[in-house]
């Protein structure tokens, strides 16, 4: 058994430590320029993003090519760009519509919305794990199924009959 695949390349190595060291530190003054928000995932377009800078990361990391400072103009570039859309979101409702999925009732007070359901691609197998991954035991314990514009979906569920969900937190959603 030859061991030479784990030992080429070991010239690389100060080059691999110096180029991950710099895109860390520039991932941490990045990030704290530009806000936590860069890798939120409370929108489909903040998740793209997330994924976008780990993908740059990685290929800039781990292969090399980019190089080092093309992965970090390209960094940078995708942080701007994601502020910049965030804070014209924030301004604008009408960007903020073209921008982001609208979050989608899939269940309502222990029903299934079934239209919704066909609307949104998800099926009933996929609901009926949600259910159980939240914990209910009754459909009448729930009170609304959510699928979030981000794809999580969100099961709340009370054993108390008389409450309602407040109507704040279904603003926004097409039910």
């Amino acid at each position: 058994m030859s061991l030479d695949h784990f030992f080429k390349n070991l010239t690389e190595i100060p080059e691999v430590f110096i180029g991950t060291t710099v895109i860390f530190i520039l991932l941490i003054l990045y990030t704290r320029l530009f806000g936590l928000k860069s890798f939120s995932k409370m929108t489909g377009f903040d998740f793209v993003i997330t994924v976008a800078i780990g993908n740059i990361i990685a290929m800039t990391v781990n292969t090399g090519s980019p190089s080092v400072l093309v992965g970090a103009v390209l960094l940078l570039i995708l942080y701007a760009l994601n502020y910049l859309i965030n804070y014209i979101r924030f301004k604008s409702q009408s960007v903020e519509k073209l921008i982001e999925n609208k979050p989608i009732m899939l269940m309502r007070n222990g029903e299934i919305l079934k239209e919704n359901m066909k609307r949104s691609k998800v099926t009933e197998s996929e609901l009926q794990s949600k259910l159980r991954e939240a914990n209910v035991i009754n459909l009448s314990q729930v009170k609304a199924v959510i699928l979030e514009s981000t794809g999580d979906v969100l099961v709340l569920h009370t054993d108390k009959e008389n409450i309602d969900v407040d109507d704040y937190l279904l603003q926004g959603i097409e039910i």
